[in-house]
């Protein structure tokens, strides 16, 4: 059982002032003390096209999304990697921001039914779509979220195939890309998704945490700040103290009605920060790109990953 969110809420309050941003830095890299906002992508054009149009009370709302650091992510085969990561890293270089990326092509991928199923049709061409990402990203201080809902679903039965290959693979990937120098983070899902702290601890053991800067919580989830603290502080502690990030993207009206996959009165969460100052919180990220659909799952809702203009913009004005 885990304890109650009062208890996260009273440890966020009581966490000393200044706690420094933790997301390491490989020997030998410089990296930059502060996240990259890029200026190209869904959000931007959308900000562009609305002050074309005189919208410019719309396209002062999706500011907010547009106007923080979001990642790139990676989702192709090998041959895909380089010519979708290296732009992306150039232009973070020329900006002078930390770049953040999220590679997300494990075979079965949401189990390969889901609205974002995919990823690389088998473990040999895993192997080489991670050591492509691996290149690609070698001595830039990358920080790379690893395969959002990978762990949580072989730790539920979802996926067809062997648990034990999956974790084989993402320690494998997780070995490669530490070694490249990025800040890895190997994904656990959130309270709500497994909730069993020792099951997921020994997962992300199995899956090469050892190797990694940390762990993920609540990517494209919903969850409080403070109600994946917790959860987080006792992942870690089964893991001897491993820090973790969270994704505040979507999570800034917690309370709100049920559901997944596009649900209405949702909300910006907190800004992304590589100072939280929270223990064991190395940053909190915006990891899934709000604004971005999580599926067709009714309405005018696009495919997964694609920008849904109406919805970004009931994150930031509800009354839309």
């Amino acid at each position: 059982m885990l304890p109650c969110v009062a208890a996260a809420l009273v440890a966020v309050l009581l966490a000393p002032a200044g706690v420094p941003a933790a997301v390491p830095c490989a020997a030998g890299i410089v990296c930059a003390d502060h996240l990259f906002v890029d200026s190209e992508g869904a959000a931007p054009e959308q900000v562009r096209t609305l002050r074309a149009q005189g919208r410019t009370a719309d396209a002062a709302a999706l500011e907010k999304i547009a106007g923080q650091p979001q990642p790139e992510w990676v989702t192709g085969s090998a041959d895909d990697v380089a010519g979708q990561v290296g732009p992306y890293l150039a232009r973070a270089r020329a900006a002078g921001g930390r770049p953040l990326l999220v590679g997300y092509a494990i075979p079965g991928r949401d189990c390969g039914a889901g609205y974002s199923a995919g990823g690389a049709g088998d473990a040999a061409a895993y192997e080489l779509w991670s050591t492509a990402f691996a290149q690609a990203v070698r001595g830039s201080g990358a920080i790379v979220v690893l395969e959002p809902d990978a762990i949580p679903h072989a730790l539920q039965g979802e996926c067809a195939g062997d648990p034990d290959a999956r974790y084989a693979l993402l320690a494998d990937a997780t070995r490669k890309l530490a070694a490249a120098g990025a800040a890895v983070y190997l994904d656990a899902g959130h309270p709500g998704f497994t909730g069993d702290v020792a099951a997921t601890a020994d997962a992300l053991r199995r899956s090469g945490v050892t190797q990694a800067a940390g762990f993920s919580l609540n990517v494209a989830n919903f969850g409080s700040t403070a109600e994946n603290v917790t959860y987080g502080t006792a992942i870690s502690t089964a893991l001897g103290g491993k820090h973790f990030v969270i994704d505040t993207s979507r999570n800034g009206a917690p309370d709100a009605a049920d559901g997944w996959c596009n649900p209405p009165g949702r909300r910006l969460g907190e800004a992304p920060t590589l100072n939280p100052g929270i223990p064991l919180v190395d940053a909190l990220l915006w990891i899934k790109r709000p604004g971005e659909s999580d599926g067709d799952c009714g309405g005018d809702a696009p495919s997964a990953g694609e920008w849904y203009g109406s919805y970004a913009l009931s994150l930031v004005t509800p009354s839309k």
